[in-house]
């Protein structure tokens, strides 16, 4: 495995050094789980918990390192792990951008009344240590700043999208017919690569996907493509954990199992924080790039649903800039 893990940081084309560092950094880790008596491949969460939590009190718990042992359980396909390590990864320089961005609309003041005192936790600790930041952080920004200026700053990329990422779906909107005739096709190619996945036994991002869940995609065009309604188009998330999604009859963890943000989840879950639904707008963000993309220019979203607010599922509408309906 370590052959393969070194290919694979070489097709990243990752310096030398830093290929070292990463096959050191996997080689610890297994180490300290034999150590325990652990074998990697049946290893539960809680084994790499404690070795996080160990990571965290040794101060040695870099993102480099961190990154190094996710990537390891990707190529591993020790699926468990790597879901974990994007929940703490994924999310943690959007707090921080979020500050940059207040700043840049509102002002360096207003980013020093709402962000005073802000320190990220650990990084490697639970996602359970973010709620009580993000309700904090949006509490002040509420009382700082009108509504239609909180949704400015929280309506953004914060997972720094690549606008090339989008190259070849702006090329097929450009070629289709109509906006529908693109939209069916995109979900066509959508179930085409779940598919895949599936067979593969590979995620999808962060989403494993079974039977069920193609079947339940494959249902509703809305579900990460969209569906045009009027001068709208309404798209609604793929569950954060569809499997467990599908399965859930207790509304609270159903919601859970919706919830991408590891901002705020834990708290749907708990009930131990109340968290504004427009921090969801966060989200809107990210669900409006690929047709900021396609039409050449920022689109208007509003939050139609969400987990947070008490919404089985995430939805959102996106208004077709005048001028580009087809």
């Amino acid at each position: 495995m370590e052959t393969q893990f070194r290919k694979e940081l070489q097709a990243r084309k990752i310096k030398d050094e830093d290929i070292e560092f990463a096959v050191k950094a996997v080689r610890e880790f297994e180490e300290h789980l034999e150590r325990k008596n652990i074998v990697f491949e049946s290893a539960d969460l809680e084994a790499l918990k404690d070795y996080l939590s160990l990571l965290v009190d040794e101060g040695r718990n870099s993102w480099e390192r961190l990154v190094a042992i996710a990537r390891y359980c990707n190529l591993a396909k020790k699926n468990d792990y790597y879901v974990y390590f994007t929940s703490i990864l994924g999310a943690r320089n959007v707090l921080p951008d979020m500050g940059e961005r207040l700043a840049a609309i509102a002002g360096e003041e207003t980013r020093r009344k709402v962000f005073q005192g802000f320190t990220l936790p650990p990084l490697g600790l639970p996602q359970e240590n973010y709620p009580r930041l993000t309700q904090r952080i949006m509490d002040k920004m509420r009382a700082e700043l009108p509504g239609d200026i909180c949704k400015k700053v929280l309506t953004w990329n914060y997972h720094k999208l690549r606008a090339e990422a989008f190259k070849e779906k702006k090329q097929r909107f450009e070629k289709a017919p109509s906006i529908d005739e693109y939209l069916k096709d995109e979900h066509e190619r959508l179930i085409a690569e779940l598919e895949r996945c599936m067979k593969a036994g590979q995620l999808w991002y962060e989403q494993e996907i079974t039977p069920e869940v193609l079947e339940f995609v494959r249902d509703n065009q809305e579900i990460c493509t969209g569906v045009k309604h009027g001068d709208k188009i309404y798209v609604t998330k793929m569950p954060y954990a569809p499997k467990q999604y599908l399965k859930e009859k207790d509304p609270a963890l159903k919601r859970y199992h919706a919830c991408h943000c590891p901002l705020v989840r834990s708290a749907i879950r708990d009930g131990t924080h109340e968290i504004p639904p427009i921090f969801c707008y966060c989200s809107g963000g990210y669900e409006k790039f690929h047709f900021d993309n396609i039409f050449g220019e920022p689109v208007e979203v509003d939050l139609l649903e969400s987990a947070l607010k008490g919404d089985m599922r995430c939805r959102f509408a996106n208004k077709i800039p005048m001028g580009k309906m087809k």
